[in-house]
């Protein structure tokens, strides 16, 4: 597992990488606005759909803060997932780069 900077994330994303990004928020934080793309599995709801996650390639987490998102990192390790990306700093971070 490792991070990476919002402002990193962006140039990824401007420069046309496809990436796959989750927002484990809760839904009235996600209704705020979240990454183009990504798909929203809240941190509580991990555990049960943990399934839809393909495991293949970087899979980047966001949360707010960045402490959700390091939780699901760490619980999707501990059941053997690679490639996990936290996005340091997340959403608010994120926000500042607008």
């Amino acid at each position: 597992m490792r991070e990476i900077t919002a402002a990193h994330l962006q140039e990824r994303i401007e420069n046309g990488e496809k990436l796959t990004i989750f927002d484990v928020r809760e839904d009235h934080e996600v209704a705020e606005g979240t990454i183009p793309g990504a798909i929203h599995i809240r941190l509580g709801d991990l555990e049960h759909r943990h399934t839809e996650i393909q495991p293949a390639g970087e899979l980047f987490f966001v949360c707010r803060g960045g402490r959700r998102s390091l939780k699901a990192c760490e619980w999707l390790l501990s059941n053997d997932y690679t490639g996990l990306v936290n996005v340091a700093g997340g959403m608010t971070a994120w926000k500042e780069l607008r």
